[in-house]
């Protein structure tokens, strides 16, 4: 059974062996919309790209990033997920490309939490077989896995409220739904809600910012991105948001601070009029938080 027909996607990965299959070969339309997908919403290239001054090392693209995620329970790199079949995911099959995408688990078991599976789960099975078909349209790259590599301990799954599993294609006409669904591919509410013990708090403080950021830029804290007139940007015009979110500049002008930087100019700017009119139309809807 291919993907596309799945009415679910279980967690285990002998599980997905019969439901996540791409079925025909991949056409160009299917490989430009998963391009699109990675591009600008997924925003792959952060942690599986190299990157020098001038930004992304497209030459090789997809071998490997150079940043160092660590936390209580690992401290990881990101790996090679160009279609090289020596040194990476070349030789995977389908199913095991999908349950690594949707469910954080690799070849060798589960995979550090860093890797944004939660925020993957809702993918249609079309969009899920697209991002599939343009992986393995890169140009394979020969790069071993980069040290450190090590991960211990369990994690459990923290999707989005109302995201936790795949969007029916259909569903997607809905402007809200659209939103939500853009806004969990894109990791929005992952990086701008509070976290407790490592994981987003989506209960108490969805949207509230407060997330903290270290890297080249110093300490950085993601902002309140709920309703709030004062705290959040409710008083923000769509104008503004969208600003904000496809070319990292505030309200009042000044330039944000990377990672939303990074991500706006190199990734979000690519998002289509319909999908960032959506998101925004969903980020309106966020309660109001102090």
């Amino acid at each position: 059974m291919s993907a596309k027909d799945s009415p679910l996607r279980p967690a285990a990965p002998i599980a997905l062996l019969a439901f996540c299959l791409i079925g025909p070969a991949a056409d160009a339309g299917e490989i430009e919309r998963g391009r699109y997908l990675v591009d600008a919403l997924a925003a792959c290239d952060n942690c599986h790209t190299p990157r020098g001054a001038a930004g992304y090392d497209f030459s090789n693209r997809f071998s490997g990033g150079a940043q160092t995620f660590s936390d209580k329970s690992y401290v990881v790199r990101g790996s090679n997920i160009s279609p090289d079949k020596d040194t990476r995911v070349g030789a995977w099959t389908d199913a095991e490309l999908c349950a690594a995408i949707i469910d954080g688990v690799g070849r060798k078991g589960r995979l550090a939490p860093v890797m944004p599976s939660d925020s993957y789960k809702p993918l249609t099975s079309s969009d899920l077989d697209a991002i599939i078909a343009f992986l393995r349209s890169a140009t394979p790259i020969r790069a071993p896995l980069q040290a450190p590599q090590q991960r211990s301990g369990e994690w459990a799954p923290h999707p989005m409220p109302g995201a936790a599993a795949p969007f029916d294609e259909a569903s997607l006409a809905d402007k809200n739904t659209r939103g939500l669904y853009v806004a969990s591919l894109a990791r929005c509410l992952s990086c701008h809600s509070e976290e407790i013990d490592g994981a987003p708090d989506y209960q108490d403080r969805l949207g509230a910012g407060g997330k903290t950021f270290r890297n080249a830029a110093g300490v950085v804290v993601a902002s309140n991105i709920t309703s709030h007139p004062a705290k959040g940007v409710g008083a923000w015009s769509d104008d503004e948001l969208k600003r904000a979110i496809t070319q990292g500049v505030a309200r009042d002008g000044a330039p944000l601070r990377p990672p939303m930087s990074t991500l706006s100019k190199a990734h979000f700017s690519k998002m289509s009029p319909d999908d960032l009119d959506a998101l925004v139309a969903w980020i309106r809807t966020i309660p109001p938080k102090e």
